[in-house]
């Protein structure tokens, strides 16, 4: 159940190229997390994209026709990532954003895009109204009780 924001400046994923990335990213994620692809774990895959209207690198704002620069904070609950985990993730969307850029290698080149992987502890999801455990968020997505 990964939640993603993906920061960007404004405008820098309009287009075909930037709708191909939104499109992509949480299915990288799921992939990454080893969640199943079905119709439950994909309704609780969620991408927020937000679009500062500034942007400030070292304390000066990025001029109009300076490369984008892009975060992507991934929200997952904590023990669904292990380091294998993890790597991939951060490739996979490396990978993503690469693909929306004109010049791919530079996302791999330069500090411009920064993933942040945050493990929310057991207990601290919830949904409907009360506490979604780690436990309770597979049995959703796979339909069925969690032995144990």
């Amino acid at each position: 159940m990964p939640f993603v924001e993906l920061f960007a400046p404004k405008g820098a994923l309009d287009g075909e190229r930037g709708r191909r990335v939104k499109e992509r990213l949480v299915a990288e994620v799921m992939l990454a997390e080893g969640a199943p692809d079905n119709e439950a774990a994909r309704e609780i895959s969620w991408l927020v994209v937000n679009e500062p209207q500034e942007w400030f690198v070292g304390g000066r704002p990025i001029a109009g026709q300076e490369q984008p620069r892009y975060v992507v904070r991934v929200s997952v609950p904590a023990g669904s990532l292990d380091d294998d985990k993890r790597a991939d993730m951060i490739q996979r969307i490396t990978r993503v954003l690469s693909e929306g850029e004109e010049d791919p290698g530079r996302l791999h080149d330069k500090p411009v895009a920064w993933v942040h992987l945050i493990e929310i502890a057991d207990g601290n999801w919830g949904a409907m109204g009360k506490i979604f455990r780690f436990s309770d968020i597979i049995e959703y997505v796979i339909g069925a009780p969690v032995p144990g």
